[in-house]
């Protein structure tokens, strides 16, 4: 255990940049804290305890959770002369080069709220041609053709599908084609609509990818060595889409899918990166691998659904390694244990430098005790990543492997012997394994991951007795996946009543969340 009464910052390395963290200064409120076992009673003297002013200093590395492909690195293993395929068997481990089968996505535009637009060839509507310098304004099901943005009506027309196309949905058309929002002349590749009320982007998926990857990677790297790795990065793009979406998820523009900017955000050098790689994806179990990826894997990848591996292209990040030093009175209001007598990481995963990434960490205060996952006590103090030892940490915390490197290292068995094992007693359900986990992935995601309402995951995603669907337990709940309802997750009161009703034998699958 690291006792840090009087503790000193210690020597940091010239190139980590340190920052003195102040919890107040985020505005986080208590709720951030629920999710955590708290241990209450502790029977340590409180002649250990800091004093006002005390501070700890982590030693970190990397940027973000570091699943699947770092981009530092992987521009880092461009630069020294790696294809990009290369880059993808690396930090994509039991995948193999595929096609993709379904060219078409929908992608919500959260900054839209209504369909006024202009294209210079112009466009289509209900099976009618509009003229260029004509526009198409959409209400509802009907079109309203005016003579221009602002002028008069035309005609309209009834639509069965409320969409304006360009005169060719073909992927990589001339700007001709894009259709232009009225008044900003924001432009858009494929069609513009609306579904539900909301307006989307309706294109062909190598278009879509063109948006992407100026949104979420280096465009420069292009001019320094780093084609590859943007090559690598369209790939990326393109799969984790089709994976989100054969997972039931539904796309947007933002973080919460990928950030799309449409033609606005392209840049030459990205699009020579998607044209280069048409179609291309990354398959797992015969689907669409959900292909994560974070800024910087710190040096080694952190494993999951792809083994861990090592990630020597990431000394080319500006987060390979930094340090972060922070007030032990943020640290106990952070994890609720009063003042703070102890900080420690009691489990890492053993994998790079300093005992790899923290995987439980505990804070003892006048309060009581709190252990946290390495995740949770990333976004409680507001670091980097995960991959963080504290300086000066007598105890060296207990090592808990994940499977290590391209199929899994001996002994360990990942998700894809799951699933031939699973294929052996039943079948055909190895597909369903692998689906479900896609979904159940995407909706965990979406509630928040380990500080939602579910909390961890205990275990990993299991067949029902009759092969009809996939159960996932976590610390506060369950999630559920058919192929007919979709993923769905239960916890509190709601899988209370559930349960009480006489689960999935009685109800069937749940075809809604109840989370209260």
């Amino acid at each position: 255990m690291t006792w840090l009464s009087g503790m000193a910052p210690g020597v940091r390395p010239r190139h980590a940049r340190r920052r003195t963290l102040s919890w107040t200064a985020f505005g986080l409120a208590p709720a951030l804290l629920a999710g955590g076992l708290a241990v209450a009673g502790s029977t340590m003297s409180q002649d250990v305890e800091l004093s006002v002013g005390s501070t700890v200093t982590l030693i970190g590395h990397g940027h973000g959770h570091g699943r699947g492909m770092g981009q530092w690195g992987a521009y880092g293993y461009a630069r020294k002369g790696w294809p990009a395929s290369q880059i993808l068997r690396h930090y994509y481990g039991g995948t193999t080069a595929g096609k993709v089968d379904r060219p078409e996505i929908t992608v919500r535009l959260t900054g839209q709220n209504s369909v006024n637009v202009h294209a210079d060839a112009g466009m289509r509507v209900g099976g009618q041609t509009v003229a260029p310098g004509q526009a198409v304004s959409l209400s509802g099901t009907t079109a309203t053709i005016m003579s221009g943005c602002g002028g008069g009506a035309i005609r309209t027309v009834r639509l069965t599908a409320p969409f304006v196309e360009p005169i060719s949905m073909a992927p990589s058309r001339p700007a001709r084609d894009f259709l232009k929002f009225c008044g900003s002349n924001t432009a858009y590749r494929g069609a513009l609509g609306l579904d539900g009320g909301r307006v989307v982007n309706r294109l062909h998926i190598d278009d879509y990818v063109k948006g992407v990857i100026p949104k979420e990677s280096v465009p420069a790297w292009g001019d320094s060595g780093g084609m590859e790795a943007l090559k690598a990065q369209a790939v990326v793009a393109r799969t984790y889409a089709l994976a989100a979406i054969a997972g039931g998820k539904k796309i947007d523009d933002t973080q919460n899918s990928q950030v799309y900017g449409g033609v606005a955000s392209e840049d030459r050098r990205t699009n020579v990166a998607a044209d280069a790689t048409t179609g291309q994806i990354l398959r797992q179990n015969g689907q669409p691998a959900f292909t994560e990826f974070s800024a910087s894997t710190g040096g080694f990848t952190a494993g999951g659904r792809f083994p861990a591996v090592a990630d020597e292209g990431d000394t080319a990040s500006p987060n390979h390694n930094w340090t972060a030093t922070v007030s032990a009175g943020s640290i106990g209001s952070a994890f609720g244990v009063g003042a703070l007598r102890s900080f420690e990481v009691v489990e890492a995963n053993g994998l790079g430098a300093e005992n790899g990434r923290a995987l439980k960490v505990r804070a003892v205060g006048s309060g009581g005790t709190k252990e946290v996952t390495g995740e949770q006590a990333r976004t409680m103090l507001q670091l980097k990543s995960s991959f963080f030892s504290v300086q000066g940490q007598a105890t060296k915390p207990k090592i808990v492997r994940p499977p290590v490197g391209p199929s899994g290292g001996a002994g360990s068995l990942d998700l894809g012997s799951l699933n031939g094992l699973a294929d052996q007693i039943i079948p055909g359900s190895s597909q369903l394994l692998s689906i479900a986990t896609t979904a159940l992935s995407g909706k965990f995601t979406d509630l928040g991951g380990v500080l939602g309402p579910l909390g961890k995951a205990i275990g990993v995603p299991t067949l029902t007795a009759d092969a009809a669907g996939v159960i996932q337990v976590f610390e506060k709940g369950i999630m559920y996946f058919s192929r007919q309802t979709g993923a769905h997750a239960l916890a509190g009161r709601g899988l209370q009543r559930y349960q009480a009703r006489g689960g999935i034998a009685v109800l069937g699958f749940p075809k809604r969340d109840a989370l209260r």
